[in-house]
């Protein structure tokens, strides 16, 4: 027996367990709304995944708002639409009232990123931060908001404690002016410590800084005198990333012309080599493949996305996961305004129990600690690509990318350096 829930002439249908079964690809927003919400409002035993949570585990919002557009970033991000900051806000918080009513939820992670979410002004900020907190009905263990340093001053400081934000996520990418400028960064690397001084004296101390490596032009000492500045500051997180030229940007334009060298594959080894080394000397704990922290101080948030874990999406262009339906908010500023709290959606896609396992085996191999026995048994046994995936890893195992540790698959110091191609394999 199942159900549907139907819309313009197409269907979501589900087992009688409340499970869902197809997702047309032209499925109005609304009823992928509902499918989502549905999937999390079942009984547990509905999840024929016994390896994907049964709860909302995360909230993602995007502000997509910035002073200007790096050229390296190929996020959804608006620059020059200021006037529509307020109206934004508005938007987004009838969007949570509408779609986080009654979602079960069990310690929640709340993520404000973009854009640079600290770009709108005080007062909107404030009322986008105290909105959300109240459309939720637990209380998020973990709060963190994206910030760029040039945006963050005493004022927005205190919004972001007062507004009870526990994290904070702070841009730095380079301490250096020409590699900022090679990024077409518009901040003053002095801003950096200042931020973290009015952040510090607003309450807040758990810090986060992210380094980009591999910047055209960049030296092996530059990185290091990087990690120095970072590390000086004493935040207690870091994502340190390689320079990805990313399909539609800037900068992979004028790479692919010739305007910009990329760096050495060996030596962009030698300077993830070097991060490693000089944070592991500074006591952060590397979990992640690009993440590293102090004890106790790990991104929950971001450790939902490597889990396969549940989470919703507000703002435009955000994404959303739930127990194997995935969708993305329309990443068009004036559609999604327009949409009174219920955006339309892209990219929906429903992945069946084989893509489910492949997903989490991929996600999970990005963690140091690995994927665990059990799980990488059962994406080895699904008919469809189950066999394939145990070849794929017996031959990593035999080429030292990956190895079993304490019943766990886990990548090894090559498998790190060569992280996209293992995983790739393996989904």
């Amino acid at each position: 027996m199942s159900g549907a829930i139907a819309g313009s002439g197409v269907a979501l249908v589900f087992d009688c367990m409340g499970s869902l079964l197809t997702v047309d690809h032209d499925t109005p927003s609304k009823g992928v709304v509902e499918a989502a919400r549905r999937a999390l409002l079942t009984p547990d035993g509905a999840c024929a995944n016994a390896f994907l949570s049964s709860v909302c585990d995360a909230i993602y919002v995007h502000v997509p708002f910035c002073r200007h557009r790096c050229h390296y970033c190929d996020f959804f991000t608006i620059a020059g639409r200021d006037d529509a900051r307020s109206a934004y806000v508005d938007a987004l918080l009838q969007e949570a009232q509408r779609t986080l009513e009654g979602l079960p939820m069990r310690e929640p992670t709340l993520f404000v990123g973009g854009g640079t979410p600290t770009y709108l002004p005080g007062v909107d900020l404030d009322r986008l931060l105290r909105g959300l907190r109240t459309s939720m009905a637990v209380e998020p263990v973990e709060w963190t908001v994206e910030a760029n340093p040039e945006t963050v001053d005493a004022h927005i400081a205190d919004v972001l404690c007062g507004a009870g934000v526990t994290r904070v996520s702070l841009g730095m990418q380079s301490a250096q002016p020409k590699l900022l400028q090679a990024l077409e960064r518009q901040h003053d690397p002095q801003s950096v410590p200042r931020a973290v001084s009015h952040l510090r004296h607003a309450g807040l101390t758990s810090l986060s800084l992210d380094l980009i490596f591999g910047i055209p032009g960049q030296t092996l000492e530059q990185v290091e005198a990087d990690l120095d500045a970072a590390l000086a500051l004493e935040p207690v997180h870091l994502s340190v990333y390689g320079l990805v030229y990313e399909p539609g940007t800037p900068l992979r334009r004028r790479r692919d012309k010739g305007l910009v060298l990329q760096v050495d594959e060996s030596l962009e080894a030698d300077m993830y080599t070097c991060v490693q080394g000089r944070l592991a000397a500074a006591g952060f704990e590397q979990y992640e493949i690009s993440n590293w922290a102090l004890p106790g101080q790990r991104c929950r948030h971001n450790e939902v996305y490597w889990t396969n874990g549940n989470w919703w999406p507000l703002g435009p262009a955000a994404a959303g996961h739930v127990r194997g339906l995935r969708w993305r908010n329309v990443p068009r500023l004036g559609a999604w305004l327009d949409a009174d709290g219920c955006s339309p959606t892209t990219d929906i896609e429903h992945v069946d129990l084989d893509g489910q396992l492949g997903e989490s085996l991929m996600l999970g191999l990005r963690l140091l600690r690995g994927v665990p026995r059990a799980l990488v048994d059962a994406a080895c046994a699904t008919p469809l690509r189950g066999a394939n995936r145990a070849r794929a890893i017996e031959r990593h195992i035999q080429a030292g990318l990956v190895r079993w540790s304490a019943d766990s698959l886990a990548l090894t110091q090559e498998g790190l350096l060569l992280g996209d191609v293992v995983i790739g394999d393996l989904l």
